[in-house]
């Protein structure tokens, strides 16, 4: 009597599996991509930060050294507030001898420079300069070419000066005779809701 043996059939996953693994897979690569991502546009955003922070840090050691350098008791120095379309655009405008500092390292010569901000192109922000002007005749140069950009996207720009004699900040300064102990700018970027704020001290501070 033979005995018939049923033959195994190999193991295999079904369709139904296949199909689970596969949304499996394609879960975790989901979030694997979504995790590298939002890393990647952190690190972007932060580097992004750190480029601007630099450059407004360039700007408060460029205008410190620039202030500091004035002669007090000549009228170095006066500020007036502006407004446009409601937005403060104060400006400050100096009288000083031609350096690194004025970005002319090669010029000779006095210049008045004025710190202001001014529209940019097809945009309604501005950007932050200042324009060079040199107070010898034969000196004078086209306008286009005395205008020096230092920061673009800005909204606004508020400049105070301190006065000692008031012990308080003032939104103007024409005393011809003397300097402010202080300059505060507080500049309102975009895409920040915090405003830039710096405090620039005429006066050297001992190390």
């Amino acid at each position: 009597m033979s005995i018939v043996r049923a033959e195994r059939k190999p193991a295999a996953f079904t369709l139904l599996e296949i199909t689970l693994a596969v949304v499996i897979l394609g879960m975790m690569a989901l979030a694997i991509f979504r995790f590298v991502s939002a890393n990647l546009t952190a690190v972007r955003i932060s580097t992004e930060l750190s480029e601007v922070d630099a450059a407004y840090s360039g700007l408060e050691t460029l205008l410190v050294r620039q202030l500091q350098d004035l002669p007090p008791g000549q009228g170095a120095l006066m500020g007036e507030p502006f407004k446009f379309e409601g937005r403060s655009r104060d400006e400050m405008t100096w009288v000083c001898d031609a350096g690194p500092g004025l970005l002319t390292r090669y010029a000779t010569g006095e210049y008045s420079v004025t710190l202001r901000l001014q529209p940019m192109e097809k945009s309604d922000l501005m950007e932050l300069g200042v324009v060079r002007e040199s107070l010898e005749d034969d000196k004078q140069v086209d306008e286009s070419k005395v205008w020096v950009q230092l920061l673009p996207n800005i909204k606004t720009m508020e400049i105070r000066y301190f006065d000692p004699r008031l012990n308080a900040w003032v939104d103007r300064w024409t005393d011809r005779s003397t300097l402010p102990h202080l300059v505060r700018l507080t500049i309102a970027r975009a895409g920040s809701a915090v405003p830039w704020e710096a405090v620039l001290p005429l006066r050297r501070t001992p190390l």
